[in-house]
């Protein structure tokens, strides 16, 4: 499967392509490609093949009628396994859909099956490799649903966002991701980590892909088109959040000319988010030990060493830590929203480089957890590549209250850049 979400839908609507075709073809693209990626946690061949018959029997459905979907395998799909990538979990059947399973399927949508998460969300690797890269980290926590999208088994994934697992996975595997704020979409049926830092999230291929399934699942009247007119952006070029290796910073060098030749308005922003970085993990590790008290003190040896350390650390954080920092991060929520009243979104990268060699981690969250804290939406946009090929995924952050605008902005970006 290589057409885009948004031409696969327009092909099933035309009659030109039905869901039973596009059943087969996303298994097909599965059984050549998860030999050497490694996306998939269970498969539900039959019973993709079942929905696409009754699809196509009956009235058309929705904006997603007929297309296959991946769920990141922390995401409750009724009738199949929620292994949440540990041990613990093995053989756990869910028993009704989540919300956001339920909105897709009223949209539609095929459920294909689960794909690959981290060890429940946070950074214990799975097996997944990064299509473009085999030797390389797809990201994570949402490996397996942007490795999905990447190899063309799907063109539309649901991953969840707890520090970057949404957009960084996207800038690694060179596809387009959209993170929208918490609360936006309701969690119910997703295993939890930090309630005030979840959200459910999407890959595609492309953003104007992502304005579809975001409009199919929140029930929007109109999909966000692309825009007409050239967008203004806040630049940050990402180095006060951490470490930017050059072969990104050329990237969103030459990203920033392709922008400016086609007429957007580019100017630095006077932002200092780096301190929120350690508010993140304040809010983080606090929240995470009082959602995982029960696996921390009755099964710790069976939890990786990486997420019994979080975990072991947030019992130490107080209260009123976890107080100040959330007053913190709403504080500059408040002054960078104010920014945005007269811009359209913040431009950076969405990590600090291209995907890292090796398998055994999954990159830095470090551009993404300022915003996450701060509750702000992002778009992670791709088409820019370094020398050598990889994918350079840039970002834009934008204000809470205006998600189709930052859609319509980001889907006006990847076409000046994915050239």
């Amino acid at each position: 499967m290589t057409a885009s979400l948004t031409a696969t839908a327009r092909d099933v609507a035309s009659g030109a392509t039905t869901a039973s075709r596009l059943v087969e073809e996303a298994l097909e693209r599965l059984a050549a490609t998860e030999p050497d990626i490694h996306a998939w946690v269970t498969v539900a061949a039959d019973a993709a093949r079942d929905e696409a018959r009754r699809l196509d029997a009956g009235p058309h459905r929705g904006l997603l009628h007929g297309v296959p979907v991946g769920i990141k395998d922390i995401v409750d799909v009724a009738g199949l396994p929620t292994e949440c990538g540990s041990p613990l979990c093995a053989g756990a059947v869910a028993t009704a859909d989540a919300w956001v399973v339920a909105r897709l399927r009223e949209a539609g949508a095929i459920v294909l099956g689960k794909t690959v998460t981290t060890e429940f969300a946070y950074f214990e690797p799975g097996p997944t490799r990064n299509p473009r890269d085999l030797s390389r980290t797809p990201g994570g926590s949402s490996s397996g649903s942007a490795a999905a999208v990447a190899a063309g088994v799907v063109p539309v994934a649901v991953g969840t966002q707890t520090a970057a697992s949404v957009i960084r996975p996207a800038a690694f595997c060179g596809v387009a991701s959209y993170v929208p704020p918490v609360g936006a979409l309701s969690y119910e049926g997703v295993h939890p980590m930090c309630p005030s830092l979840d959200t459910v999230g999407f890959f595609a291929r492309t953003v104007e892909d992502l304005a579809l399934v975001r409009a199919a699942v929140g029930a929007w009247n109109d999909v966000p088109a692309a825009r007409t007119d050239a967008p203004t952006l806040l630049l940050m070029r990402g180095d006060e959040l951490g470490p930017v290796e050059p072969a990104m910073a050329g990237g969103l060098e030459r990203a920033v000319a392709a922008l400016r030749g086609a007429g957007a308005r580019i100017t630095e922003a006077a932002l200092r988010l780096g301190p929120l970085e350690d508010d993140h993990l304040t809010v983080m590790e606090y929240e995470a030990a009082i959602s995982m008290r029960t696996e921390l003190t009755t099964v710790p040896d069976r939890l990786s060493d990486i997420l019994r350390e979080m975990l072991e650390k947030g019992t130490t954080v107080s209260e009123a830590a976890w107080s100040a920092a959330r007053a913190r991060a709403t504080a500059q929520r408040d002054l960078v929203t104010g920014m945005l009243g007269e811009a359209d979104a913040i431009l950076l990268p969405a990590a600090p480089g291209p995907a890292p060699e090796g398998l055994g981690a999954t990159g830095k969250p470090t551009m993404s957890r300022p915003f996450q804290v701060m509750n702000l939406p992002a778009v992670a946009v791709p088409g820019m590549r370094t020398p050598e090929g990889l994918p350079l995924g840039m970002q834009l952050v934008g204000h809470p209250g205006r998600e189709a605008q930052l859609l319509a902005t980001a889907a006006w970006v990847q076409r000046r850049l994915d050239v």
